[in-house]
């Protein structure tokens, strides 16, 4: 019976098992060093903050693995022999395969900075830095906590330390927050959310030096502008990058990732990589070489299902959709919505009185052909903004559908009206927002 062993059980892993078993009575393993069972990554912060316990971050019982036949195995892999398809555990365990699947995930950037292994010191990605900073912020009195880097694991940072009480200084390179993603507006309102919920935002301030106390803790920072700030805690947050310096002097071709082809194939047979690990060669029109966002993952661990069941596939990733939180406001972007203005792109923005909500749409100027949304405070249907950008619709069209896209629960205030007239008033059309379908919602109309 062919053995395909997956390194990594996060979502591209699980979902590739999941996929092969549905598809194939192959003999599964996947191996983790990380936890047991599989857990969802974004709900670690609710853990910390008491909103769940972590077994409740688990989408699947425990018996779900033995009863489908997929195999768990607890450990770290130290080495590859891709001659003889074995990996070496930690521990003196092996492990042979005839198709491997390289899901190993992502680890916190650290650049270099004096001061970064202190105690105290520390990212936010695994269960184990969960643990360590649940450690981290009880063993001592935190009085201040310092955070670098302006990106969606800081603010979930900022956040988790804010639901204790402990004040939080945010250092963000650019003068905006998530300045190379969000547009001026958004990141406005953004700004102003964390400020208003006490968050010390520190606008093109970098990390200099992290200095130590006599027992190797960290004591305080000191920025770029030469400001020395006592604190007790420091989040490393300035993005992720693959997990992958076991693999880098190995046979396997690597640079930033782990170097794939549009089938998520390796240059050694029988290896694939997927997930925030797996580089592109040649990335698909408009999008990155590296696809470090949910949703990505999971389609390609299904991709890959497919080709090591004889159904080879290249990876299509549709539009571009991601979503997150900053603490009270939802976000969501679906197709491109640059942080500035392409050539030849026209926008329109709706912001609400209160400054907490707002949608900003992109078209193409000259065919007015629709291109992209920013959402923040109100909840899209993803089905009906994915169809809209799988027809070429045109700006007018998705005003005119507007109430279709609405997602929010019953009961909330809309406001597509309001913002339909706003369009007319600014493009000079007569547009009249339609009721919602039902119909064009399930796409049968």
């Amino acid at each position: 019976m062919e053995h395909v062993v997956i390194i990594g059980n996060g979502i591209s892993g699980v979902t590739a098992a999941r996929h092969i078993r549905k598809l194939s009575n192959k003999r599964i393993t996947i191996v983790s060093a990380e936890t047991d069972y599989f857990f969802s990554r974004t709900a670690l912060m609710y853990v910390y903050m008491g909103h769940m316990k972590f077994e409740h971050t688990q989408p699947y019982e425990n018996w779900f693995w033995e009863k489908n036949r997929i195999e768990l195995k607890k450990g770290l892999v130290e080495t590859i022999d891709y001659s003889s398809k074995t990996l070496s555990l930690s521990g003196g365990d092996q492990v042979t395969y005839d198709k491997l699947i390289l899901a190993v995930g992502s680890k916190t950037n650290k650049f270099g900075w004096p001061g970064q292994n202190l105690k105290g010191v520390q990212g936010l990605y695994s269960k184990q830095d969960l643990d360590l900073m649940e450690e981290n912020t009880s063993v001592l009195k935190v009085e201040r906590a310092v955070i670098v880097g302006g990106g969606l694991i800081g603010v979930e940072m900022a956040e988790m330390l804010h639901s204790r009480n402990i004040p939080v200084s945010f250092f963000v390179r650019e003068d905006q927050f998530w300045g190379n993603v969000l547009p001026v507006k958004e990141a406005e309102i953004i700004g102003k959310h964390l400020e208003s919920r006490g968050i010390d935002l520190r606008f093109t301030t970098e990390l200099k030096e992290i200095i130590s106390d006599e027992s190797g803790r960290v004591k305080a920072v000191v920025s770029s502008n030469g400001e020395e700030l006592a604190c007790q805690f420091v989040g490393l947050t300035p993005g992720v990058s693959p997990n992958i310096d076991f693999l880098k002097e190995t046979d396997l071709e690597t640079e930033e990732g782990i170097v794939v082809n549009q089938f998520l194939e390796t240059n050694q047979p029988d290896v694939y990589s997927i997930g925030d690990c797996a580089q592109f060669s040649k990335p698909a029109a408009g999008r990155n070489n590296l696809e470090q966002v949910w949703y990505t993952g999971r389609i390609m661990g299904e991709t890959v299902a497919q080709t090591i069941c004889r159904n080879k596939l290249a990876y299509k990733p549709g539009h571009w959709f991601n979503s997150a939180k900053f603490f009270d406001i939802e976000y969501q972007t679906y197709g491109w919505v640059h942080s500035k203005l392409q050539d030849g792109e026209a926008n329109f923005y709706w912001e609400h009185k209160d400054g907490e909500m707002c949608m900003h749409f992109v078209f193409d100027k000259a065919s007015r052909k629709f291109l992209g949304l920013n959402t923040l405070g109100i909840r899209i249907r993803h089905e009906v903004m994915n169809r809209h950008l799988d027809a070429d619709s045109t700006i007018d069209k998705v005003m005119e559908q507007l109430k279709d896209a609405n997602f929010d629960p019953e009961f909330y205030r809309v406001y597509e009206d309001e913002i339909v007239a706003k369009f007319n008033v600014e493009q000079g059309t007569n547009i009249s927002a339609k009721k919602r379908s039902w119909k064009r919602i399930l796409g049968v109309g």
